[in-house]
């Protein structure tokens, strides 16, 4: 996928999935929390909202977000990641820079070989050489999980329990592209029209209504500074929960 604001999308999925986790023991110890709102941007896990620009690099955003937080929950250290360095680097682990990549594919490159800091290898909206230099990285992961398929309940269970979720989901309507404000229902969203990663922050309601918190990858101007609520009800709305997935430090 790749989740450039203008332009077609490229999918192809061929990486590895590594093990699921159950959704009865995200159930378990969701239950022991009962939180009926959880917004990681007030719990110091999320960097500002990037920009991927005319890039299609989508995936590479919402996979370092999620490591971001983890790092975060490990040592209270928030430090932001390269997505350069993913759109350079992991080709020879099925990614497309950027023309699209899924996010598993990603994941599979930072196991294998961690990642720098934006700050020595920032970002460029473009494809170039890599250069990333093992020395300098600040990132590395052992394994991923992938959520159960379509499950909202186990999403949001991880959500509350785990952190910050990488997602997937149909972003191919103009009621997305433009966005504003409010709580997004796109009633001919398609679970299985996967377009666009984003990462997965949080959760809440408003006027009885639940949602999801999201942040785009497409700059502060975009939405709810940068951010999406949009329809929580169990139905897998546009995709939330069909591909869902976070890092194991």
């Amino acid at each position: 996928m790749k989740g450039e604001r203008r332009g077609g999308e490229d999918m192809q999925e061929n990486h590895h999935r590594s093990d699921s986790i159950p959704g009865p023991s995200l159930r378990i110890n969701a239950k022991k929390l009962d939180a009926t709102i959880v917004d990681y941007r007030n719990m110091g896990y999320v960097t500002e909202v990037k920009d991927q620009g005319y890039c299609g690099s989508c995936w590479a955003f919402s996979t370092t977000g999620a490591i971001e937080g983890q790092i975060y929950k490990k040592t209270g250290q928030l430090v932001s990641l390269s997505e350069q360095n993913l759109v350079d680097c992991s080709r020879s682990y099925g990614t497309y820079g950027c023309s699209g990549a899924w996010m598993g594919n990603a994941y599979d490159y930072v196991v294998n070989n961690g990642l720098q800091s934006t700050n020595t290898y920032p970002y460029t909206s473009d494809t170039q050489p890599c250069y990333y230099d093992s020395r300098l990285a600040v990132a590395h992961i052992k394994d991923y999980r992938f959520l159960p398929k379509g499950d909202e309940q186990a999403l949001a269970d991880a959500v509350a329990t785990i952190g910050p979720i990488t997602v997937a989901l149909d972003a191919d309507h103009s009621s997305f592209l433009f966005y504003s404000s409010g709580i997004y229902d796109e009633q001919a969203c398609n679970p299985n029209n996967l377009s666009h990663a984003v990462l997965l922050v949080g959760y809440g309601s408003e006027g009885g209504q639940d949602y999801w918190i999201i942040k785009n990858s497409w700059g502060s101007s975009w939405g709810e500074g940068g951010y999406m609520r949009m329809v929580r009800d169990g139905k897998n709305t546009c995709g939330i929960a069909s591909y869902a997935l976070y890092p194991i430090l």
